[in-house]
């Protein structure tokens, strides 16, 4: 088993052998490794990367790391000034540019070809040709509620979560932040917003429950269920079991704010949570870094920190550094401080793997 570890200094592979998890050398050494994703299909390892004054690149590995390709990454040269909408970019006079590629996902086995990119400023891509060619879904660009999206933790929107249903690969959700949770029945074609259901403290009362301006900060779906999706959103948990057409708030102590999620791929009832304190502080609270799971589809929760400091911790961890692996099992979470857990009985005890990784952005299983 393998788990890729996406760093703001380089990509690094951790694999368990006989004697436990080592790291293997880091790819992009020094480079921030922004999203990653090993193919299902065919084994090909991808990774965004944001590489400031030189740009946001995409490459891609054939042979599970040891050399890599750069490709075309996801481009806005097509979009004028005129659609750019509020915050693409810092320059009125100009159209939108590719901050970050935020999400690489695959497009399904019956799907050849085919990925998705999340990207910032709030654009999803496609490609049917393994990345050689990409395209801006502009049923979604163009959807008069995108000029009501704003920048959460970045100064523009940014779709992070793409969600591609396994019985039909053609269904796509979205999270966006801040834009709501989106789908699509015909491959990105045309969209609808879901979010019944969610709420946004931070807006005033009466428009709290307006479905473009959610922040929804993470989304899962249990590849076992496809109908059964979670959401780590700014401030709360929510949980659907219809497919994202509705949501029911989540109690999920200590905390409802956090960044990350992640549900049991084959059980739709047993998520894991990593809560902070609110966006103004965004530490453990009492400075105590705990796990919160629950078995029961969000009825109840337990609080885990077997493994974890036993004193007081600053970990913040975003919304791609928890991952679980296939069989359920096998769950790792990094931190912005560089510290990089690893649980082996679902989540009931923590191994410290790494205390000197620079700041982690993605945890990835492969098989």
């Amino acid at each position: 088993m393998k788990c890729w570890v996406a760093t703001r200094k380089g990509l690094i592979p951790w694999t368990r052998g006989s004697s436990g998890w080592s790291a293997g050398d880091a790819a992009f050494l020094g480079d921030p490794v922004t999203a990653v994703l090993k193919d299902p299909r065919d084994g090909a390892l991808w990774a965004g990367l944001n590489l400031g004054h030189f740009g946001v690149k995409l490459r891609v590995s054939e042979d599970g790391g040891k050399q890599w390709e750069e490709v075309d990454a996801p481009s806005y040269a097509d979009v004028g000034p005129e659609q750019a909408g509020e915050g693409s970019n810092g320059n009125e006079d100009a159209g939108p540019s590719l901050q970050l590629i935020w999400a690489i996902e695959s497009g399904g086995p019956e799907r050849a070809g085919r990925l998705w990119a999340g990207t910032i400023p709030g654009g999803l891509f496609r490609s049917d040709d393994r990345g050689k060619n990409w395209t801006l879904m502009r049923g979604l660009w163009d959807r008069p509620e995108r000029a009501a999206w704003f920048g959460g933790g970045y100064d523009q929107p940014g779709i992070h979560s793409v969600c591609v249903d396994p019985r039909d690969p053609d269904v796509v959700r979205v999270g966006v932040s801040c834009g709501g949770v989106w789908r699509s029945d015909d491959a990105g074609e045309t969209w609808r917003v879901t979010t019944q259901g969610m709420f946004a403290e931070y807006m005033p009362p009466e428009q709290r429950e307006q479905p473009e301006i959610q922040d929804p900060h993470r989304m899962v779906q249990c590849p076992a269920s496809p109908d059964v999706l979670w959401v780590q959103h700014h401030n709360g948990a929510f949980r659907s079991t219809d497919g994202g057409e509705t949501w029911a708030s989540l109690d999920v102590p200590p905390s409802t704010f956090g960044f990350a999620v992640a549900v049991h791929p084959h059980e739709p009832t047993t998520a894991w949570f990593v809560p902070g304190v609110k966006d103004e502080c965004r530490v453990p609270v009492d400075a105590r870094l705990t796990v919160a799971r629950t078995r029961d589809g969000g009825q109840s929760f337990e609080s885990i920190a077997e493994g974890l400091p036993d004193g007081a911790s600053y970990d913040l961890v975003y919304r791609h550094a928890l991952d679980v692996s296939e069989d359920g099992r096998t769950l790792a979470f990094g931190s912005t401080t560089g510290n990089l857990w690893i649980s082996e009985n679902g989540g009931d005890s923590w191994d410290l793997a790494s205390a000197h990784l620079p700041p982690i952005y993605a945890v990835r299983f492969a098989s």
